[in-house]
């Protein structure tokens, strides 16, 4: 028997290609193929036996290495430019200019997408809540169905209107009663007006009057009668139905009825919608599904009206990008903690019920994410990149011994290199031998992540996308834009970039001659266009205006440079810019994105004006690397004393100085002083948003004293 015959016969029953057998080959001595039998050669049947053994060896492993994923596209070209103008740009997914509304013929509004995931899944599991302490209770998708549309039918008894023009208002947290209102809503046509705490007393009595809202679902008593404090004051006149999902005293009913405030239970309003049960009255894909008011970091929220088409053109994307390489199941389950207010969590969740799938919601203590990640064990993360730097931080703050932080590194450049390559997976020797830990305190069965909202650090992405094991993707946008309008392609695991367009929308980039960004250069402001893009803003044709040009396209504010490969990098800010005295312009969530990464910082805001030649810093130190950072350079004491100290202020400046000439920052793009604070900038004390950008104007207000007495030492 010749030996290429043999090495056929085990290429055909190993199911191995050409290549593949060849690279076998290339493994066993170097010997003339044309003339080699097994019987001219002289072997003892030891040696035979030890051949044999390395070649099946061989050939299992051949079989059952690592596969690259496939992408959808080529890599080097992941768009196209529309009409041959290289700056604007469309998915090269698409076979032409046509932009992609409906994935599925049957799911043109988010109404079509639960009740397909209702005829996959019908009683399997939809809504999952805990208690503390407890496993996860689930509510079927044909519960879900059921209990939304005798809700709906309550609403229709206390005299909403089957149209998209009745605007209902949502006022609570992440929790199941929450979809099942809005699903309510959508059953009968209606439109949801997400409101939620830190909007504050006057944009809360803004939206109430501009939406003209008569009915409101909250969570908890507290909530309710803070919207019934502004209805006794006489400014939110229309008010007359609050609804909640939690039990409340007599008292507060008593209340509300001196100002013609009715008060029912959610079970009150379903008995009452059990008793006049209408037929559903299902949405158009033009019709307003949601009003979504961003919060904004200066002046009232602007109300961005999407519709039914919006949603299912953005989640259509999505699930194009992803066919062949990620299918969401019936089995999957997504972990709900990021505000339901935002249509970020909105997009994926409504992504999960298309498909069948399941949503865990956390307990509301954010303090208690963790514990409820390890229960549910979800295959699908949302995440914005604060959390992810916590994740990353956490990670390396573990690992003390030199000997640990080498194999750490060694594990994660080998794990990068599989990425390289395409390969993604978690069942690795590295896996199993240094991060099978990490990737449990998630759960252990993560697929997918989705990192949005805010730009991530290219190194952290990586060091993540090594450790965790699971497909990390980015995507980029605005609620005025449904959420996404770029999306990582898979296959694509480099970092620095946010992707390609998705189908669903077209990208160019415009001139700012202010910023020396020009579209020939392939700079510019980000503009989208598409049946992704939002209506405009409710009641606020001047705002509309100053988004939405008279060609359709939305302007973001961002600033794009399209790469040779066809994806987008984020490179500036366009809507916060100011200038100093001497002229230059500053764009600071850019710098301040820079700063991100210097290791003792956790927080920081840029600060400077027209009046000043320079720039200052408020800074918010990391405390679990805070105090073990200073010891290391000398600095002895506890988290708050080291906030005080000069020299570490001094120390922490150098090293800020330092990343940022790293990064290409000019001199003036440098801070000259900082403040060192102690207190993280939250939700909770005003200085966030709910999508966790800085609220500038107020962090300006909070620290008007320090930024003074910086400006008032000798100009620098």
């Amino acid at each position: 028997m010749h030996f290429q015959e043999w090495l056929r016969s085990l290429r055909s029953s190993a199911g191995l290609k050409g290549s593949e057998s060849e690279d076998l080959w290339s493994l066993l001595p170097s010997l003339p193929l044309s003339s080699f039998s097994l019987s001219s050669l002289s072997l003892s049947s030891s040696s035979l036996l030890g051949l044999g053994a390395l070649a099946s060896l061989t050939a299992y492993w051949l079989v059952t290495r690592p596969r690259p994923m496939r992408p959808p596209c080529d890599l080097q070209a992941q768009s196209v430019a529309v009409n041959g103008d290289p700056s604007c740009r469309r998915s090269a997914l698409l076979k032409d200019d046509s932009l992609l509304e409906f994935y599925y013929d049957d799911t043109k509004t988010a109404y079509d997408m639960f009740q397909r995931g209702l005829k996959i899944s019908g009683n399997g599991p939809c809504l999952g809540f805990r208690k503390p302490g407890q496993p996860y209770q689930w509510i079927s998708y044909t519960e879900v169905a059921e209990q939304a549309q005798v809700l709906g039918s309550g609403l229709l008894a206390k005299g909403c209107q089957p149209n998209p023009q009745q605007f209902v208002g949502i006022f609570a947290q992440n929790r199941p009663e929450w979809i099942i209102s809005e699903l309510a809503c959508y059953t009968y046509s209606m439109a949801v007006v997400p409101l939620y705490d830190t909007l504050g007393l006057e944009a809360m009595v803004h939206i109430l009057n501009l939406a003209e809202i008569s009915l409101v679902i909250c969570d908890r008593e507290e909530k309710a009668a803070s919207l019934l404090e502004n209805k006794e004051k006489g400014v939110t006149p229309k008010l007359s139905c609050l609804v909640l999902f939690n039990n409340f005293s007599e008292a507060f009913v008593e209340r509300a009825k001196a100002s013609e405030v009715e008060v029912l239970k959610l079970e009150q309003l379903m008995d009452l919608g059990r008793q006049n049960l209408k037929d559903p009255v299902p949405p158009q894909p033009q019709d307003l599904a949601v009003v979504c008011f961003t919060s904004g970091t200066t002046g009232k929220p602007k109300g961005a009206m999407i519709t039914h088409g919006n949603i299912a053109s953005n989640t259509s994307s999505v699930i194009k990008i992803l066919e062949g390489s990620f299918v969401i199941q019936q089995e999957d389950v997504s972990i709900s903690y990021l505000p339901l207010a935002h249509m970020f969590e909105r997009m994926i969740q409504v992504s999960m019920f298309c498909h069948g799938a399941r949503v865990g919601f956390y307990q509301g203590d954010i303090s208690l994410l963790m514990d409820d990640i390890k229960t549910l064990k979800p295959t699908f993360f949302p995440v914005v990149p604060r959390l992810l730097n916590r994740i990353y931080d956490k990670i390396l703050g573990s690992v003390t011994s030199p000997l640990r932080r080498a194999l750490l590194h060694y594990a994660v450049r080998r794990k990068q290199a599989e990425l390289s390559s395409g390969v993604v997976r978690n069942n690795s020797l590295w896996d199993k031998l240094v991060f099978n830990r990490i990737q449990a305190s998630l759960g252990g069965n993560l697929r997918f992540a989705l990192t949005a909202s805010a730009p991530i650090s290219p190194t952290v992405l990586s060091f993540l996308r090594a450790t965790l094991g699971c497909l990390i993707f980015e995507g980029y946008g605005q609620t005025e834009c449904t959420a996404g309008c770029t999306f990582s392609m898979p296959g694509d695991w480099s970092a620095g970039h946010v992707g390609a367009p998705l189908p669903c929308a077209m990208v160019k980039l415009v001139d700012i001659p202010d910023m020396k960004y020009y579209a020939k250069n392939g700079e510019g402001e980000i503009c989208i266009r598409g049946p992704s893009v939002f209506r405009g803003y409710l009641r606020d044709p001047e705002r509309t205006a100053d988004a939405l040009d008279s060609d359709g396209w939305l302007h973001s504010g961002d600033v794009g440079q399209w790469l040779p490969n066809g994806t987008l990098r984020i490179i500036d800010r366009k809507k916060h810019i100011f200038k100093l005295s001497q002229g230059e312009y500053i764009a600071p969530e850019k710098i301040e994105n820079v700063y991100m990464r210097c290791v003792p910082v956790l927080q920081v805001f840029v600060h400077g004006d027209s009046l000043q030649s320079y720039l200052i810093g408020i800074v918010v130190p990391d405390p679990e690397v805070f105090v073990d950072w200073a010891k290391e350079r000398g600095f002895v004491g506890s988290y708050e004393e080291l906030c005080q100290n000069p020299d570490v202020k001094n120390a922490v400046l150098e090293d800020m100085k330092a990343v940022g000439k790293e990064a290409g920052l000019k001199s003036f793009e440098q801070v000259k002083d900082l403040h060192l604070h102690p207190e993280t900038f939250s939700v909770a004390n005003g200085l966030l948003t709910p999508t966790l950008k800085s609220r500038r104007a107020d962090i300006r207000r909070v620290f008007q004293e320090q930024i003074s007495s910086m400006y008032s030492k000798t100009a620098i």
